[in-house]
């Protein structure tokens, strides 16, 4: 069974940098907006204070967390807006203390949580490692939107790690949102980390394959980068296509982003592709994710 503090203390990292960033904003720029369309700052941080409470709620309260559940099911296509534009407009203060006070709630319960636990989810229901992996992703995922509406630009670490095990293992759930029949062999991946580490998936021999920068993976599995602004190469039919659709949180398929640049993607072939040797491949457990993360692709 996976120890799930490393993840948990990524988590805490992560939110710690968004927090940084958005500490001393004016009132103002709190209200700047950012690519989601119709959100602002406040929104995005209203958004992961909503999840981090809905997360809270699955870990602790199982009726509290079925209520919500029931809420969604009823607002299926706006209970995350409902569930961002319900504080955006608090007072700066008040909305940043809510959100701390939120996030440091979840980070205690699942620290406090049994060895082995599942909690309810949105999606299938969730190891400790699994939910904490899944609030990471989407801390991450709108601290680029909040860095974008404030023009600045977010170095990457590598608890990108984390987001990419979460693109690898819901590579089938990317399928069937879209009604595709997901392949039945496994893909090779080997994605080069901001550290310059290589992390490899599935077998070396696979014939399908992924390479290229883990942020680039990381920025296409969220929806926060089009495929055509990234520099992933895809080989097989199979993996191209999954490129095209990719997404970690559960819900309906995400629209994505606009491609910033137009231009022609040449079809790939293996001879195009440079051999890559991998320098370590994460191992995996059945207490990582194995499903989609509710959230936002917005």
């Amino acid at each position: 069974m996976a120890d799930p503090t490393p993840v948990i203390d990524d988590l805490r990292a992560e939110s710690e940098e968004l927090d940084l960033l958005v500490a001393r904003l004016t009132p103002e720029q709190w209200t700047l907006a950012t690519p989601a369309p119709g959100w602002s700052v406040a929104h995005q941080i209203a958004h992961l204070a909503w999840t981090d409470r809905a997360a809270l709620a699955a870990v602790t309260d199982a009726d509290a967390f079925r209520a919500l559940v029931e809420k969604a099911l009823a607002r299926y296509d706006s209970f995350v807006d409902e569930g961002a534009e319900e504080s955006a407009g608090l007072p700066p203060a008040e909305l940043l203390a809510a959100w701390r006070s939120g996030r440091d709630a979840l980070d205690l319960a699942l620290r406090a949580a049994e060895p082995g636990a599942r909690f309810p989810w949105f999606g299938p229901p969730m190891a400790v490692a699994s939910m904490a992996t899944a609030r990471l992703m989407e801390t991450w995922a709108h601290s680029l939107d909040v860095a974008d509406a404030l023009g600045v630009t977010r170095a990457p670490t590598d608890r990108l790690a984390h987001i990419v095990r979460l693109g690898v293992r819901t590579r089938d759930f990317a399928y069937s949102v879209h009604g595709l029949t997901p392949p039945a062999e496994e893909f090779r991946i080997r994605l080069t980390a901001p550290s310059g580490a290589v992390w490899g998936y599935g077998p070396d021999d696979a014939p399908q394959c992924v390479t290229g920068p883990a942020l680039d993976f990381c920025l296409l599995v969220t929806q926060r980068a089009h495929r055509d602004d990234l520099a992933l190469t895809a080989v097989g039919p199979d993996a191209g296509r999954w490129l095209d659709i990719a997404q970690v949180f559960a819900g309906p398929p995400g629209s994505g982003r606009k491609p910033k640049t137009a231009k022609e993607t040449p079809e790939k072939t293996a001879e195009e592709t440079p051999e890559e040797t991998p320098e370590e491949t994460p191992e995996e457990t059945a207490e990582e994710t194995a499903g989609p993360a509710a959230g936002s692709g917005r």
